[in-house]
């Protein structure tokens, strides 16, 4: 067995909380992502996962055994670093099976747990070569192979793929996720990338501040951010937010221009001012705006090829992003007329949590 179970963990450095209060389930087997931004806790929630970090309060739990005064190296954990942190003077196969010989397990053995480490990681051919001779993502898969060669039933990442170049981290997504289908170990990766998170999770735990900002499936955080850290942290461009007021059916912004409200919101707005109207840039239509219509002025037009994002504002210095296929037309300075689909939009209150249609009686209408 080799669930995770955070019950209530926290961290406190010199009379600051850094972790506060983290309740987390990582299923056996399953690809679990921490994402959040620089600061937020992520890597020391990672290392008290591993021992590295002693744990202020709260229980670890691993395979339903509680760890919190267990070593590291009895916890049956393997990690991987942002250094690869390789030993210069050893060869790829002396790394991989470094941990195995400290062991003192069989010779044959080693060679054997090796072998197989290698193959997986399409190392073979390189097993005589010393860690200059590499590349870097050769590199960082002796540095997994090193981690799995031990047959670990859990395995930590610490953001392995920062110092890879983009082409690079692609392909070692791509092979971290087969590793994962056919190693089948419990994983947890820790990454800013959210990028990363969305490609390669099978859950995703977001964190802001030291908490939990919410935790589920990549594209369910996406369809259903609870709050607005969430909606714009998950997406690239990331989410449009707009403050305002809703007034009619309407939602107001602040140059007077209105957008249209799903109906089934109306009702879940307690308070009518200080709200936010959320839309992916992909939602959004542009057209040439007529001469009675409020325009935006396009500031910048990114064209990536199978893609482009329009980046406009209005009167009132407001800003939003647009998602097109392909190529656009559009330039520097045009006017244009928006619109959206009201049911493909959200409603956030003052405090940034999202509001939700009621579906039942006394419901509070608040996503959270």
């Amino acid at each position: 067995m080799s669930q995770i179970e955070l019950i209530n963990i926290k961290k406190n450095y010199l009379g600051t909380e850094i972790v506060k209060g983290i309740d987390v389930t990582i299923n056996e087997g399953e690809f679990a992502v921490i994402v959040g931004p620089s600061g937020c806790g992520k890597s020391t929630l990672l290392r008290m996962i591993a021992g590295l970090e002693d744990i202020s309060s709260g229980e670890l739990k691993i395979g339903g055994k509680t760890m919190n005064h267990v070593s590291p190296d009895q916890r049956e954990i393997a990690m991987v670093f942002q250094s690869y942190a390789l030993y210069p003077h050893m060869t790829v196969a002396e790394n991989i099976g470094f941990a195995l010989a400290l062991k003192k397990v069989d010779k044959a053995e080693i060679q054997q747990r090796v072998l197989e480490a290698a193959k997986m990681l399409e190392l073979e051919h390189l097993l005589d070569r010393k860690p200059a001779a590499l590349s870097g993502g050769q590199r960082q898969r002796v540095a997994i192979g090193r981690a799995i060669v031990k047959r670990p039933k859990v395995i930590l990442f610490d953001e392995p793929l920062s110092n890879l170049d983009a082409k690079l981290r692609v392909q070692m997504r791509t092979e971290l996720m087969r590793l994962h289908r056919e190693f089948g170990s419990t994983i947890v990766y820790v990454t800013h990338d959210q990028v990363e998170a969305m490609t390669m999770a099978q859950k995703i735990i977001v964190l802001h501040n030291g908490h939990v900002a919410q935790m589920g499936k990549p594209m369910d955080l996406y369809r259903e951010p609870d709050n607005t850290f969430v909606a714009q942290f998950i997406g690239v461009p990331k989410m449009n937010l707009l403050r305002g007021a809703l007034n009619k059916g309407q939602f107001v912004l602040q140059s007077g221009q209105t957008l249209p409200v799903c109906p089934t919101l109306l009702s879940s707005a307690i308070d009518r001012d200080g709200l936010q109207f959320g839309v992916r840039p992909e939602h959004l239509k542009l057209s040439a705006a007529q001469p009675e219509q409020s325009a935006w002025t396009v500031d910048m037009v990114e064209r990536l090829g199978v893609e482009s994002f329009i980046h406009l504002h209005n009167a009132a210095r407001e800003v939003l992003v647009a998602r097109m296929e392909g190529d656009c037309n559009w330039i520097c300075d045009d006017q244009l007329a928006i619109s959206v689909d009201p049911a493909q939009c959200y409603l956030f209150n003052a405090e940034g949590v999202r509001l939700c249609a009621k579906t039942a009686a006394g419901a509070t209408g608040l996503c959270a």
